[in-house]
């Protein structure tokens, strides 16, 4: 990590802590203002200050350097980027892959696999997913390339409240289910919990998590509708366990009731990616085309 930022006229009109400065202003966390504190170098202006005791004005430039350690293992694999620049990068992720290496599975995913394209492309970056997405849910993924960003993103108002607008970050789905919805769109809003008798499956509970799931129907064909779905809300496997809930259960996925007879996977695609980066005030719009096995499926 090696970044500069300029104090701009609205943010030290007066000397401020450079702590304060980051924190409020540049999304740093608590946790990474100690590894830069204890760890990294902050310069101002060029020269190198004490971290505990710097301040900083209008006009100052504050570069933070800190070396990253990772425990992601570099993994050669094909990857689909739809979109990069300094601060953010956008995947495809196929079916059948994790985002981020588990107990389970620490080679074989896209964090593996992004740590190779940056070793191959002399980016000394570690793995930041803004989100994940399931093993077998295919679509698009965003991965921060700073941890203040990825933090901005995870946790929206925490920092950089002067330069952040709107909700930083929005995901819309598409899923394939049998039947038809009885009402064309509407919105579900059941809390979500850990089932209490496993460490994989969720369920809604009055006990659980605030969970809002949009959902319209596109198409219907053969007895089955084509759904886009869009989250208020990230809990685990909450478009999974919410249309479940609703008597809807996604094709292919057996794991919450549905049927996997033409569709091997939970037929759910994240198709569409709106982000705001506040650390250049920028926003991109991504799409993804749905999945062929899904088109087969929603046709047969």
């Amino acid at each position: 990590m090696n970044i500069t930022y300029e104090v701009k006229n609205s943010e030290a009109l007066t000397p401020v802590s450079v702590r304060a400065f980051l924190r409020s202003s540049c999304g740093v966390s608590h946790g990474l203002w100690r590894r830069l504190k204890w760890n990294g170098t902050i310069l101002v202006n060029g020269d190198a200050v004490k971290a505990t005791m710097a301040t900083v004005k209008t006009g100052d430039r504050v570069t933070c350097i800190l070396e990253e350690e990772s425990t992601v293992v570099p993994a050669k694999m094909p990857l689909d980027i739809r979109y990069e620049d300094d601060y953010l990068i956008v995947l495809n992720k196929p079916a059948g892959i994790l985002v981020h290496p588990t107990g389970g599975d620490h080679d074989n995913t896209l964090g593996n696999g992004l740590k190779y394209y940056y070793q191959q492309t002399g980016q000394n970056i570690d793995f930041h997913p803004v989100h994940r997405l399931d093993r077998n849910t295919t679509g698009l993924v965003v991965v921060a390339k700073l941890p203040q960003l990825q933090s901005a993103l995870t946790q929206p108002g925490t920092n950089i409240k002067k330069i952040a607008p709107v909700k930083f970050f929005h995901r819309s789905y598409f899923a394939l289910i049998n039947g038809i919805m009885p009402k064309r769109e509407g919105i579900i809003d059941l809390p979500i919990a850990r089932h209490p008798n496993s460490i994989i499956q969720r369920i809604c509970s009055p006990e659980g998590q605030y969970s809002e799931t949009h959902y319209e129907t596109v198409a219907v064909n053969n007895g089955k509708s084509l759904i886009k779905l869009e989250l208020k809300t990230g809990r685990t496997h909450q478009i999974r366990v919410h249309m479940s809930s609703i008597g809807f259960p996604l094709l292919g996925d057996d794991l919450y009731g549905g049927n996997h007879e033409i569709i091997s996977r939970q037929a759910l695609h994240a198709y569409h990616l709106e982000v705001f980066n506040p650390l250049n005030g920028e926003a991109i719009s991504i799409y993804s085309d749905i999945p062929q096995d899904m088109v087969r499926a929603f046709y047969k």
